[in-house]
């Protein structure tokens, strides 16, 4: 496996990982507010712009741009869609202009630190997802939409 399939594969991780607090977020989870002032949807919201980050660094411009937080369902298909743009990319014959190794190390690392605060977060609102085996777990390199496979959870 090359570094770029490699991370294309972290990226169908992202995707896989990241739908599980997205999926049927109830209001009260999308607002909530653990005493830091940041909620879920803010938190969405930059991962959305950490895979857009990516993105541009891949294509040699390293433009930093915070998208709009508006709704879940709208930051949610910002989400899916930031991570299809930076597959597609990396799935392409063009030349990548950003080391991969720190690619990985950075927006994709950071974007996978803030799926474990949501999941995190929607257990603290009340709303928690099941755990899964993520070893078992149906994860396919070019699958970052939100149609992911059910999950695994015998252990």
């Amino acid at each position: 496996m090359t570094d770029r399939e490699l991370l294309r594969h972290a990226l169908a991780i992202l995707a896989y990982r990241g739908g599980k607090p997205l999926r049927d977020a109830p209001e009260s989870f999308v607002h909530f507010d653990s005493g830091g002032g940041v909620t879920p949807l803010q938190v969405l919201g930059h991962i959305a712009d950490l895979n857009a980050w990516a993105l541009t660094m891949c294509r040699n411009e390293t433009n930093w741009v915070t998208g709009p937080t508006e709704d879940w369902k709208s930051c949610s298909q910002r989400f899916y869609s930031s991570l299809a743009e930076l597959d597609a990319c990396l799935a392409s014959e063009e030349p990548i202009h950003a080391e991969i190794p720190r690619l990985l190390a950075g927006p994709v690392a950071d974007a996978l630190t803030h799926v474990g605060q949501l999941m995190m977060l929607r257990r603290m609102a009340g709303a928690p997802v099941n755990g899964e085996n993520y070893f078992r777990a149906d994860i396919v390199t070019g699958r970052v939409g939100p149609e992911q496979s059910a999950p695994v959870r015998a252990l």
